[in-house]
Parts: C-alpha cells; sequence; structure tokens
C-alpha cells in the first residue's frame, strides 16, 4: 500500500475563483482527474479537509461537498478517526483512463447551475423528512403540545370563517393575528409597534430573505456574526450580498470590529437574546453600541429573537427593538420553536416607513400565508393558550438540559464539555483540541445520534472544536441513552 501521508491535489492548484463553474466542482474535477491519472493512487490519504483548504485558499465548506460528491461515486472512502482515503477498490478501467471527448453530445442535458444556486451545496441541509433523533437542534417537544386545544380551535374557525376569508388576503397577514403578536410583543419584550408594522412571513428564513432583498443592493456588505445560523447566511449569498464575519465574545458581536472591517456596511443580523449557536447574550452596552452606530451611518439591524420564550434563570435583557429609537432595527420572531415547526408562520416586526415596501414583497415572494392557520394561531394566542404552554415548556426543557449536561459530565468526561446555560433549547459539547467535529458528526449519524459540527457555522477559522446538542425535545431517558451511544462514537477519535 502507498505512503499514506497527507496528500494535496495536483491539479487543484489551477482553481479559478473568477471562473463561472464553481470552486467545489472544479476541485472535485481536479480531484477526479488526478485519481485517473494515478497521481493519487488507491489508498493514498487526502488532506485533511480544513489543512486542504487553507493550503487551496478556499472555503472548508468548499472542500466537504467536494469530498462528499467522490464519496457518493465511489473515488474515495472514509475510514472511522483515519481520515478520508482514495478508493482501494476503484475497476481497473478506470485507472489512467483518457478524459472524455468533450465535443460527444452528452446523454443527459446540461443543468448547469447559476452562481446563486451553487451557494445552496455549500451549506448543509436535510431534505429528506425524518424523525428528529437526539441531538438535533431547533426540535421542540411536539409529545407535549396541546394538540387537542389546536385541533378544537381548528374546528372552531372552520365554522367561523366567512367564505370571503378564503380569497386572497393581505399579504401582510391576517388581521387578528398581526394585532395578537403586537400586545403579545408588549407584554414580553417591551416593544411597542402597532399591528401595522407586524407582517406575518412563512417562517423565519422568509423573513431573513425578504430583509435581505429589501434592505440591501447586491454587492453591498452585511455584517454577520461568527459564527452565525447558516439560514442568516444563505439569505445574504442568495440576494447578493457580501457576508462580513464579525467575531463575538461573551458581550456579543464586537461592534469594534465590525467598523474595521465593513464601516459602510448596509445592514447588520443579530441574534442577541441567545447568539446562535454559541449561546451568550449580548450586553446592554453592546446593544446601545450597535444602536449608536447604525444611527450613524443609516445602517439596518435585523434583531433575529429565534427562541427568546425559553430563558431559565433571571429575565431576559430587552428586546434590541425595544431601545431603537432611530427606527433602525427590525425584529423577526417565529412560532416553529414555541409550537411547531410545520406552522410555518413567523412575523416581521419594520419600522413604519418600511411597511409598504415589506408587504409588497410579500405578495411577490408568494402572496400570502394559509389564512386558517393564521386564524387558529391568533385564537391560541388571544386564549392565553400560547402563554401557558410555554411557561410549562420552560419547566421542561430547564429539566432536560440540566440531565444533559448531567450525563455527558458523568459519562464524557474528557471526551466532551458542556455547561448550563441561562436559556435556549440547544448546548454547545466542546471537543478536545484538534479532534474534527464534523468527522465526529458524520460518524455519530451512522450511530443513531444527531449532532450539528460547529465548525460549519463559521465563516472564518473556529476557535475551537465542538457540536451543537439540541435537548429540547427529547426525554430524559433519550438523553442519557443517546449520551451512551456517542460515548462509543468518541472514544475511536481519542485513542
Amino acid at each position: 500500500m502507498p505512503a499514506s501521508n497527507h496528500a494535496v491535489p495536483l491539479a487543484a492548484s489551477r482553481l479559478d475563483p473568477t471562473a463561472a463553474e464553481p470552486l467545489y466542482r472544479q476541485l472535485y474535477e481536479a480531484l477526479r482527474k488526478d485519481i485517473l491519472a494515478g497521481h493519487l493512487p488507491p489508498g493514498q490519504r487526502l488532506a485533511p479537509s480544513r489543512v486542504m483548504a487553507d493550503e487551496l485558499g478556499v472555503s472548508r465548506n468548499t472542500v466537504l461537498v467536494a469530498f462528499d460528491l467522490l464519496l457518493a461515486e465511489g473515488y474515495l472512502e472514509s475510514r472511522v478517526g483515519a481520515g478520508t482515503y482514495v478508493s482501494e477498490d476503484l475497476p481497473e478501467h478506470l485507472l489512467h483512463a483518457e478524459p472524455p471527448d468533450v465535443t460527444t453530445a452528452p446523454s443527459e442535458p446540461d443543468l448547469s447551475l447559476t452562481r446563486r444556486a451553487t451557494q445552496f451545496l455549500t451549506l448543509p441541509t436535510r431534505l429528506r423528512p425524518e424523525a428528529p433523533r437526539p441531538f438535533r437542534t431547533g426540535q421542540p417537544a411536539l409529545d407535549l403540545f396541546p394538540f387537542d386545544v389546536w385541533a378544537r380551535l381548528t374546528q372552531q374557525q372552520i365554522r367561523q370563517l366567512s367564505a370571503a376569508a378564503y380569497t386572497y388576503g393581505d399579504p401582510a397577514g391576517y388581521l387578528p393575528l398581526r394585532e395578537a403578536i403586537a400586545a403579545y410583543l408588549h407584554t414580553s419584550r417591551g416593544i411597542r409597534c402597532t399591528a401595522q408594522q407586524v407582517i406575518v412571513v412563512s417562517g423565519a428564513q422568509q423573513g431573513l430573505n425578504l430583509t435581505a432583498q429589501v434592505l440591501a443592493d447586491e454587492g453591498d456588505a452585511a455584517w454577520l456574526e461568527d459564527p452565525a445560523y447558516l439560514g442568516t447566511r444563505a439569505a445574504l449569498l442568495t440576494a447578493g450580498l457580501r457576508p462580513v464575519p464579525v467575531p463575538v465574545d461573551a458581550e456579543g458581536i464586537r461592534v469594534d470590529a465590525g467598523k474595521d472591517k465593513a464601516p459602510d456596511a448596509r445592514l447588520v443580523c443579530v441574534t442577541p437574546s441567545y447568539q446562535y449557536p454559541l449561546g451568550m447574550t449580548m450586553s446592554l452596552a453592546r446593544r446601545l453600541r450597535l444602536l449608536a452606530w447604525a444611527g450613524e451611518v443609516g445602517a439596518w439591524i435585523l434583531e433575529d429573537d429565534y427562541d427568546n420564550e425559553y430563558r431559565y434563570a433571571g429575565r431576559p435583557l430587552a428586546a434590541l427593538k425595544a431601545l431603537d429609537t432611530d427606527g433602525r432595527v427590525l425584529y423577526l420572531g417565529t412560532f416553529s420553536k414555541a409550537l411547531f415547526p410545520a406552522l410555518r408562520l413567523g412575523y416581521l416586526v419594520v419600522p413604519p416607513p418600511l411597511v409598504e415596501a415589506f408587504a409588497r414583497a410579500r405578495y411577490h415572494a408568494d402572496r400570502q400565508s394559509p389564512v386558517l392557520e393564521q386564524a387558529v394561531t391568533a385564537q391560541f394566542l388571544a386564549e392565553g393558550h400560547f402563554a401557558r404552554h410555554v411557561r410549562r415548556m420552560r419547566v421542561v426543557y430547564a429539566a432536560r438540559q440540566k440531565a444533559l449536561v448531567e450525563a455527558v459530565s458523568r459519562e464524557l468526561r474528557g471526551k466532551l464539555e458542556v455547561h448550563a446555560a441561562d436559556g435556549g433549547m440547544h448546548l454547545i459539547g466542546w471537543l478536545p483540541d484538534g479532534v474534527d467535529d464534523a468527522a465526529v458528526v458524520a460518524e455519530a449519524e451512522k450511530a443513531g445520534v444527531q449532532l450539528g459540527a460547529l465548525s460549519l457555522y463559521y465563516l472564518g477559522p473556529p476557535e475551537c472544536p465542538g457540536v451543537l446538542m439540541g435537548y429540547a425535545a427529547y426525554a430524559e431517558e433519550e438523553i442519557e441513552r443517546a449520551v451512551g451511544g456517542l460515548g462509543e462514537v468518541l472514544e475511536a477519535f481519542l485513542r
């Protein structure tokens, strides 16, 4: 067997970031060409994805997508705890094969993608519907949701809604729901707004997309927390904006670093209540500094308050929107975490001058959200069911977080480290230095444990390897079993 030292493909030195073909595809072709030409012989170990990304000057996601394509086609094979290798079982007729005749008409139509479309291929996505398993993030405790109440309210609304309600409605949303949201935000988050400022959207992702499209032009800079929610990055990229990764510290986004990197940024996307994914809360001083800067330069701030309902110790700071005196903050909320993801309802609170622009953008995006679901949600809020459910879930989620921390401390000492948090629905499991968190995630998936690789949420180099561990949807006994299974996976990486 050839020596298994790390290898970077020879052809990869010719990657061209200005070419129409995306970098991941160029790297895939370079690796494939070197394998077929024998420059990368069977059994050759490739450089780790992070090392290859550094040497080639591309993002790690670019390398991971190229690796995934080659793994799927059998050119590469992954060995647990050992890395990625050229397949030992390449068919003999493929080795040293001549490149295909490019003048020959392909048997399949050319499905070239736009640069915008290829951005989606660099972001992890779960397209296959499946029941969530520990520790998949973003999942509420559906087993404890009051579906009997929801069913009763649905039947009431079917009887009560007039025929006119089932025609095309206001693209900004069903008015009773917008009124209920405005009232809820006033009491729970200190936000004073009218129902007219509330734009109902089809989940938080649509709110992110609309904001990027309405508030900035193609090529404009947008500050993005580093690390950040992948959906935010996707919204900026597909709108043609230039994401500028701004580091975070214990107080949240570093405004000074953002000003140094992109003082002319048009948009800032932040998660002040519970930073995604690291979990710190933005300090009051940092919030005021961010607001002052936005007012000075005329930038917009999108406050993504994705799971503000779940805080287990003390009272949360006022929402950034509640501190905004210049009308520079847009507030984004969602019912996916507090109710259930399939509902696909979220909301934006926008400054009055932006209401018409966002309503028209919503109209041209997908016209409106389904009226029945909006009506049921409005009644669920107005009758107090939402507040009661959230109060109950705070107790349950706090207990489940405690169970996760205790199980990891007991079973995974020296392999994984987690710390309790004051809120949220997930924790970060910190891995020992040098462990590839993406490889851990891949092996855990095979063992039936779903994690998220922290490194994938960074645009810049990650400080430490870690994994995202959601706990809200899983009973304490499920959490303990999954921690046990994860211990066996981690053992292979720490020998």
